[in-house]
């Protein structure tokens, strides 16, 4: 077996300016969750790993496994990320960790390296919410948190329920639901993503290890109000539905900057209004709201102030507020022993890092309910995400994949041993 080398810069960029150019016409990156093009994406990825040396499995929900065999059976360790995008996204937002995992199997395989147990790597599926509002997706059924009944209600613009996209690429979300991973067959994961945020910049720092993963509370409200001419209608006593939801956003903003809320960040993303013509007072407006902190207390606690608030105004503006819980999910603290393992790694690799907190969700997020997660970061230029603007250097790709590489032989390692542990136990 030949030394396993560092992971090649412009392979890795490569590879990920193929993923990305699997897209929708328009600026940026579209590949939405449960879409054909997002299975193609997924094959994609099953190809290259099966090249590399894994067998591919795909399960009930749609998420891609790729599996690297060890020297003996037992719990893996798994890395991976996401191939969806939101609309008019950026390249490397889930692809870099997906990408990622692609050059460390390749690497492993070129090298004709063995580790002691196995090594999984996944594509999730649908961590994106932009298309039906609720974040993870497939790893939130891959550990067991999501049920039948959500998959029917979670919805689209165009009302097309989860449950009904899945169908449509091929996937039974009746299976799905009850098709949950076994903890028993992983020992730890570890997902690599870009920042999206700017403190590695910054700080001029290679990567970043995670410790907190923000919660994030997301609500669908509806203003209703009065369709009327917009020049037979008198201001005052008029039921305008924008306006009242104009007011609302705006207080949204004010209670996420008030002081007792230091942490909180909310968010609203998305307003469509009804009938949406020039010469109409709008009747209805539609909008999102998203709340985001590290203290899920505080994340609720705001969220309903938020709403409480909004409908106070709308009420005094002759509108009625109707709000619509779409998801809910609580901050995660990842385990520290992981997270000692990576840093552990960087320090060998003599990479700068730092250990910092997640405002954005992740699949790590759900599958840490399932096995022992880290996370790793690397740069976001300026921290901007979720734009075609989005930009990571192929360098700090590059420094990324070597130490998700070190990380996984390090945890493999560390499995190893406690399956010894456990086995002298049982033998005596």
């Amino acid at each position: 077996m030949s030394a396993v080398r560092p992971a090649d810069p412009d392979r890795l960029w490569s590879t990920l300016q193929t993923m990305a150019a699997l897209s929708e016409p328009g600026p940026g990156v579209t590949r939405l969750a449960y879409t054909p093009l997002e299975r193609e994406a997924h094959d994609r990825f099953a190809e290259w790993m099966a090249t590399a040396g894994c067998t591919i499995a795909v399960d009930p929900a749609g998420n891609t496994v790729a599996t690297r065999p060890g020297r003996a059976a037992g719990p893996a360790t798994g890395t991976g990320s996401h191939l969806d995008s939101v609309y008019h996204g950026g390249r490397f937002d889930g692809i870099a960790g997906t990408m990622a995992a692609v050059e460390v199997a390749r690497l492993l395989h070129e090298a004709g390296a063995e580790t002691a147990l196995p090594l999984r790597f996944v594509a999730f599926a649908g961590e994106e919410g932009a298309r039906f509002g609720q974040a993870c997706c497939g790893s939130k059924l891959a550990a067991g948190l999501s049920s039948r009944a959500e998959l029917d209600a979670r919805r689209d613009r165009d009302g097309v329920s989860l449950a009904a996209a899945m169908a449509a690429v091929g996937l039974d979300p009746d299976a799905a639901a009850r098709a949950a991973w076994d903890p028993a067959e992983w020992s730890a994961f570890v997902e690599l993503h870009v920042e999206q945020g700017a403190v590695l910049e910054r700080a001029k720092l290679d990567v970043g290890v995670v410790d907190l993963i923000s919660g994030s509370t997301r609500i669908e409200l509806t203003v209703t109000g009065q369709a009327s001419h917009t020049g037979g209608t008198p201001m005052p006593g008029r039921s305008d539905a924008l306006a009242a939801a104009a007011e609302a956003v705006l207080l949204a903003e004010q209670v996420a900057l008030d002081p007792r809320h230091r942490g909180t960040r909310a968010t609203v993303g998305r307003l469509s209004v009804l009938p949406g013509s020039i010469t109409t007072i709008p009747g209805q407006a539609t909008f999102s709201l998203d709340v985001r902190d590290v203290d899920a207390d505080r994340q609720r606690q705001s969220a309903a102030e938020i709403v409480t608030r909004m409908r106070a105004a709308c009420l005094r503006r002759g509108t009625r507020l109707d709000a619509r819980l779409l998801a809910d999910t609580s901050a995660v603290v990842l385990p520290d022993w992981v997270r000692t393992e990576v840093t552990a790694a960087a320090t060998e690799l003599g990479l700068r890092y730092r250990v910092l907190t997640s405002g954005a969700s992740h699949d790590a997020q759900m599958v840490n309910r399932l096995v022992p997660t880290a996370m790793i970061f690397v740069p976001s230029r300026h921290g901007l995400s979720h734009v075609p603007e989005e930009w990571t250097e192929p360098a700090q790709l590059a420094a990324g994949a070597d130490l998700l590489l070190a990380a996984l032989l390090r945890l493999d390692a560390r499995a190893a041993a406690a399956a010894t542990l456990e086995n002298a136990g049982g033998a005596r």
